[in-house]
């Protein structure tokens, strides 16, 4: 399973385009996103739901401001869009969800980040951080989106979470 926020539209047609320009072949079935748990195993699916309920009641919403490139070459061919505000509140959020039934040890230490080219050319991560040196856009995170590994080595959206609310979609007491 896996655990992301969604980039909302417009913005999420933009970053998939700018994607694909680079030759990135998962730009068109990888939705733009800032991962919040990576491909974990769940044993307990009821147990990771309920966690996952639980952190998403606790979340208020959030201001994400995304702000020119980063890259995690040459450990990893990634180039991605830097957070700018929200950096914190996303990190705070990843520390909560990877408790309890989602614990585990992690090769790399948590970066939220979106990615705008992964495992293309040279020429192309050079072409991303060029082209988008200068980006910045800001949207408002509301929810999260709890994922299943399929067979089909796809990603299927198992329940949309909205902060501050109960299973049922109504909003919990302010605390």
């Amino acid at each position: 399973m896996g655990i992301t926020i969604p980039i909302p539209e417009p913005l999420a047609g933009d970053l998939e385009s700018w994607r694909a320009s680079f030759g990135d072949p998962l730009a068109a079935v990888v939705p733009p996103h800032i991962t919040l748990i990576t491909t974990t195993p769940a044993s307990d699916w009821d147990a990771t739901i309920d966690h996952v309920r639980a952190v998403a009641r606790q979340q208020r919403p959030f201001e994400v401001r995304l702000r020119s490139t980063g890259s995690f070459r040459p450990v990893s061919p990634v180039v991605f869009l830097n957070l700018v505000e929200g950096f914190d509140e996303c990190v705070d959020l990843h520390a909560k969800l990877q408790s309890g039934p989602l614990e585990r040890d992690l090769d790399f230490p948590f970066h939220p980040h979106v990615t705008v080219a992964h495992d293309v050319s040279e020429a192309g991560m050079d072409a991303a951080v060029e082209e988008l040196h200068a980006f910045e856009a800001s949207f408002e995170v509301r929810s999260m989106g709890l994922y299943e590994h399929v067979p089909s080595g796809l990603w299927k959206l198992r329940e949309e979470l909205h902060f501050g609310q109960v299973a049922d979609g109504s909003e919990t007491a302010a605390g």
